[in-house]
């Protein structure tokens, strides 16, 4: 379980995040949605450890990371999975090699071992075959699945999404929507998908939550978040309707 106990995020004197409470439980689809500046992204950034709060103490699982050292949050890191928004493919290194970096840095897998798992990853999201192609012979879509095989190489207990629909057609987005939903499924980790596609939220998680100017205005279930009377949440609902 990811645990957020009265997290504030301070840069200079502007308040990005305002006394957030929120908790994440195994096995459950949360989308954080908010629109650009909201602070959603800062949220994901302090999940995973790329910055410390202000105030306050996140816990993923029973580690405390608030404090920890570079050193120490790695470790913790082993037990996530990253999508970035834009991929963050090695453009010099094949499919294969992008896949395997997290295997290859971090433990102790025989060439073999590795090899194969990333065969089973990427068959995992539907790429077979395409261990040898580089990215720039890929499509915005394949890049995502290819992001998505680097992410759960490592088994990881909860997989992070930064914005994986931006950038894609609504064909290709459903398609990656399924995607996070089929990987709920086989892997029953807890997945975080920081959006600003209410649509995707709405199809992918099991709760949604809001996060307005820092401050999160609504936490609750996909039908219960549709009958929620706050302008800012209904305004979000607007393109749905």
């Amino acid at each position: 379980m990811i645990k957020i106990k009265n997290v504030s995020k301070y840069f200079g004197e502007k308040a990005a995040l305002k006394n957030i409470n929120l908790e994440i439980y195994d096995g459950e689809t949360l989308a954080i949605i908010g629109g650009s500046g909201s602070g959603k992204s800062t949220l994901l950034r302090l999940m995973i450890g790329l910055i410390q709060p202000s105030e306050g103490e996140i816990w993923i699982g029973d580690d405390e990371i608030s404090k920890m050292t570079e050193e120490q949050i790695t470790k913790v890191r082993l037990k996530m999975g990253m999508v970035f928004q834009y991929s963050a493919l090695f453009d010099s290194m094949s499919v294969g090699e992008n896949v395997a970096f997290g295997l290859v840095e971090h433990t102790k897998l025989s060439e073999s071992e590795i090899k194969k798992i990333v065969r089973e990853k990427l068959k995992q999201v539907g790429l077979e075959g395409v261990e040898n192609l580089m990215p720039n012979e890929l499509s915005g879509g394949m890049k995502k699945r290819v992001s998505l095989a680097r992410a759960i190489a490592f088994e990881p207990e909860i997989i992070f999404y930064d914005e994986p629909s931006s950038g894609l057609d609504p064909i290709m987005t459903n398609k990656i929507d399924e995607l996070i939903i089929e990987t709920q499924r086989a892997l029953k980790v807890i997945s975080v998908v920081v959006t600003h596609d209410m649509v995707s939220a709405c199809r992918i998680a099991n709760r949604i939550a809001m996060i307005y100017n820092g401050a999160l205005i609504a936490v609750d279930t996909v039908e219960n978040f549709k009958k929620i009377n706050d302008p800012r949440v209904k305004e979000f609902f607007r393109v749905i309707d």
